[in-house]
């Protein structure tokens, strides 16, 4: 998969970039950009952080890559399965406040079977998540728009606004 980008600290909080003296936990996960029969893309808006974000996250402990996508998907979208169109690439982040390297893979899919309500996990209930299909014009407007009020959902308006560019 193709590298398109590196985050660091300096790209989104004016700190430094990786470091070399302190370890970082690698946190590996997947998402992607799920467009609908209608042309609609998967979004959710995170209330209490105020940020939009792509549907994925973090890959579970003996789950490939694409078995963790499609968890995250039927969690986040309610997209009872889907269909993996392309890669778009990968995005590499160094959080330094958190000493966590994350390497995010995305990939563009459809959904196909049934819809269902989301599954929000406690954390992501306790953040106000909200489903949302929009187009990936207003998906774009809507991250550039976005002022997250914490450190993570800075590194996420800025990687899923480059995973969102890349998509023709």
């Amino acid at each position: 998969m193709k590298l398109l980008l590196e985050i660091s600290d300096k790209d989104v909080n004016n700190g430094s970039v990786e470091r070399f003296n302190k370890p970082y936990t690698l946190r590996k996960a997947a998402r992607a950009i799920v467009v609908n029969d209608k042309n609609e893309i998967a979004f959710q808006f995170n209330s209490k952080y105020n940020y939009h974000k792509l549907p994925g996250g973090g890959i579970n402990e003996g789950e490939t890559i694409l078995q963790g996508l499609k968890r995250e998907i039927k969690e986040e979208t309610g997209c009872e399965n889907i269909e993996i169109i392309d890669e778009i690439g990968m995005i590499i982040e160094y959080r330094n406040e958190l000493d966590i390297l994350q390497i995010s893979y995305c990939y563009l899919a459809k959904p196909i079977g049934g819809m269902f309500e989301p599954q929000y996990d406690k954390g992501e209930l306790e953040d106000g998540f909200k489903p949302l299909w929009v187009s990936k014009d207003e998906a774009i407007e809507l991250l550039k728009e976005d002022k997250p009020n914490d450190y993570e959902g800075k590194f996420i308006v800025k990687r899923d606004l480059a995973f969102l560019e890349k998509v023709k």
